[in-house]
């Protein structure tokens, strides 16, 4: 068995291939009855063939099989130390996460510590912004309080705000609850120390995946969102902007037909919720149960204001008045994060251009478009 799963941990990682294409690939390995083993000691020919594999993918799983020795030390020293590994074949494995998530995204390997029958019980997962207000914390202890009297799991991201409310709710009323990691299972060591009593209980189940030994990133944050949504059978929003990981993850599962249930904004309140409700979302009031719910059209100007108390934000408004290096954003705004940190949550962004050079300058791509009219107009 650790030699298959040596296996599933190279196929599971290997960089540069879409999640999809290696569930197809297993798709087709079970079709023709052959293992995951079978798979790395085919010749190059049966890949590209039998498994249309590209001249560019057939180097990365050939550099993969170079790397098998590592994922054997590694499935090794996970089991002994009490973790579960779970290719997406497992009777192990969630299925809710496989139903919501299907071939396309659902991962191919999850790594587990913890009660796994967990993952067999209804869950509900309570999203919502790490700065959020007092209603909203509120109503997710009710939420939470309700899930736990009925027996459902309650699915956290054990981010500050809102998750972790969630999952602090869920153990103080004697529920059960799903950690999902924004990092490697086996960098959250001082997560199991805190939660030692409730994992030994079969209280709390732990879970990642991605590469057991990754740190924490916002890449791997934001990467989460759509496992935390894949293992919950209904899913509650307590606050969201107009942008961020909770929105995006509303609007993708509404595009997929899921039913999501949002609660009901005060009047004054500055946040996405109307939003959400009006594209679909079911509103509800603060104990979670279904209300009526008129949208004024008014509302969404009203969201549209930045939360200033999300360091995420800040950094973003203050994009759009220059470019910047990462120490430069850090010193002015005086915030808690590192230079290395914020040019981690900087690359990549849609909205953020990169300027190369040493060091790397960042900007708002709005302002890169204002800087460019003022040279040409």
């Amino acid at each position: 068995m650790n030699k298959e799963l040596t296996y599933w941990l190279a196929l599971a990682h290997v960089p540069k291939i879409q999640t999809k294409k290696k569930n197809e690939i297993i798709v087709r390995l079970f079709e023709k009855g052959k293992s995951i083993i079978d798979f790395f000691e085919f010749e190059q020919s049966g890949w590209e063939n039998d498994y249309e594999l590209s001249q560019s993918e057939i180097v990365l799983f050939e550099d993969a099989k170079k790397e098998l020795s590592t994922y054997a030390f590694m499935v090794e020293d996970l089991l002994e130390q009490g973790y579960s590994i779970l290719p997406i074949t497992s009777q192990d494995y969630s299925p809710t996460l496989k139903k919501n998530l299907g071939r396309t995204y659902a991962p191919p390997v999850i790594y587990t510590k913890g009660n796994l029958q967990i993952m067999k019980e209804k869950s509900i997962a309570i999203v919502g912004s790490r700065n959020a207000n007092d209603i909203s914390l509120e109503f997710t202890d009710n939420v939470a309080k309700n899930a736990s009297k009925d027996y459902k799991v309650v699915v956290s991201g054990f981010a500050k705000g809102v998750d972790k409310q969630a999952l602090d709710s869920a153990i103080k009323y004697k529920g059960q609850s799903i950690i999902v990691l924004p990092q490697g299972i086996a960098t959250f060591q001082s997560g199991f120390k805190k939660y030692y009593k409730q994992i030994i209980d079969g209280d709390v189940l732990v879970l990642s995946s991605f590469y057991p030994k990754a740190p924490w990133s916002v890449q791997l944050a934001m990467a989460r969102n759509p496992i935390i949504y894949g293992l919950a059978s209904e899913i509650y929003v307590a606050e969201s902007s107009e942008k961020g990981g909770t929105w995006s993850g509303v609007m993708d599962g509404l595009r997929k037909g899921r039913t999501i249930y949002v609660r009901k904004p005060n009047p004054r309140e500055k946040n996405a919720n109307s939003i959400l409700i009006s594209k679909g979302g079911k509103a509800v009031d603060n104990e979670g149960n279904l209300t009526s719910y008129e949208i004024k059209e008014e509302t969404k100007s009203v969201v549209s204001e930045p939360d200033f108390n999300n360091t995420e934000e800040k950094i973003i408004e203050f994009l759009k008045t220059g470019v910047f290096p990462a120490k430069k954003i850090v010193d002015t705004l005086k915030i808690d994060w590192s230079s290395r940190k914020v040019t981690d949550f900087l690359k990549g962004r849609e909205d953020v251009l990169t300027v190369k050079g040493k060091p790397l300058k960042f900007a708002h791509k709005n302002r890169s478009i204002q800087l460019q009219k003022s040279l040409f107009d």
